[in-house]
Order: structure tokens, then C-alpha cells, then sequence
């Protein structure tokens, strides 16, 4: 929910650390940016190429949201769990105070998140489907029903070590999952405790 229902600006802002460049190479000067800047902190130049002033940007991302040529960005920087914390609370920002009921459909798992030009092969079989009132609960239900299922011997995981007991981290060992639905426990989304109840 919280990738998902992000807009561009706040994918990037999820991911990055740090606060957004010019690549003057790219930029046509055309100043869409600096109308967009609430911080004022984007300025045309004698060159006819926009500038950042760092001391004024508050690192929004809306201004990369906004570039027509790609001429603005931020470096992927954020660390794993800041990433984690980040879509939790942006997933808070889509559901507060609003109904809501969620369903995750755990089929051809992927080793890699699907904005991914090398995604691969299914890492597990196919699973099943999941549903909660609790996105919490959910989450956690489906990460442990693909730990529990076997890995594909083909796949991505197949060919790793199995050294955490954890698929995902298994795949990618500076990933730390759990940080995520901690996080998202503690700001009140929900509960990392659940009761399966199958349905057939």
C-alpha cells in the first residue's frame, strides 16, 4: 500500500536519503520545477539550467515528479530499514481514519520488487490468497507462508545458501523485513499477531 498508493515524488522520497540534483545535461531550463518548488529553493541560472540551493530544499521530491526530462533526481540511498519505516507510514497516510479490507494474492513470487528490469522466476510456488481487515496481520501471514514454503530449485533461491532460515533474507541479506511490520505495529496500522483460519 505504502509503494503502491505513493506517487512518484514519494517513491523517490521513500528511497533516498538525501536531496535532489540537476543533471544540467538533461535540464532544458524550462522552470516547470521552480514553480513547483513550495521552498523556493530552484533558481534558473545564466546558463539557462536549474540549480538547487541544498540550504533551502526540504528533499520533497516533487520537483522530480514534476521534470519532463528526467533531468532531476535522488540518489537510491536509504537504508533498509529507513525504506521499511518510510512505506509504513505512508501506508498510515492511505488507510487512517478510512474503511478498509485488504487482499494479497501470494502467486509468482519474485526474488526482486517488480519496478525491477532483471526480475526472475517465481521463487516459490504458488500460495494462495490472503485476506484481513488488519494489513499488519496480513503481511505477517503471508511472509510466513512463503518462509514455510519450499523454494524452487531453479529459482534465485534455490541457488542460494539457506543460511537465515528466511527466504528473503536469504536472497538479500542486507534486507531486514521485520522492520517494516514493527514499525508499522508501532504506529498503530495493526498487529504482527494473527490467527489463520483456511478457507476452502
Amino acid at each position: 500500500i505504502g509503494m503502491g498508493c505513493g506517487s512518484r515524488a514519494g517513491k523517490m522520497a521513500m528511497h533516498s536519503i538525501g536531496k535532489p540534483s540537476i543533471d544540467t545535461e538533461k535540464c532544458r531550463g524550462c522552470k516547470t520545477c521552480t514553480h513547483y518548488c513550495a521552498q523556493s529553493a530552484i533558481s534558473i541560472g545564466e546558463d539557462h539550467k536549474a540549480r538547487i540551493d541544498h540550504d533551502l530544499c526540504a528533499g520533497c521530491g516533487r520537483c522530480i515528479g514534476v521534470c519532463n526530462f528526467d533531468a532531476i533526481s535522488n540518489a537510491f540511498d536509504a537504508e533498509s530499514t529507513i525504506l521499511n519505516e518510510r512505506m509504513a507510514e505512508y501506508t498510515k497516510a492511505v488507510i487512517q481514519n478510512r474503511p478498509h479490507f485488504h487482499v494479497s494474492i501470494v502467486n509468482q513470487v519474485s526474488p526482486y520488487c517488480d519496478c525491477h528490469a532483471e526480475n526472475d522466476a517465481a521463487v516459490v510456488p504458488d500460495i494462495g490468497m490472503f485476506a484481513s481487515f488488519d494489513p499488519v496481520a496480513l503481511d505477517h501471514a503471508c511472509i510466513d507462508a512463503v518462509n514455510a514454503a519450499p523454494a524452487i530449485s531453479t529459482s534465485v533461491l534455490g541457488q542460494c545458501a539457506h543460511e537465515h532460515n528466511d527466504h528473503f533474507t536469504d536472497i538479500h541479506p542486507k534486507t531486514n523485513w521485520r522492520s517494516q511490520i514493527e514499525h508499522a505495529q508501532k504506529i498503530g496500522i495493526g498487529n504482527v499477531d494473527y490467527e489463520l483460519v483456511t478457507v476452502k
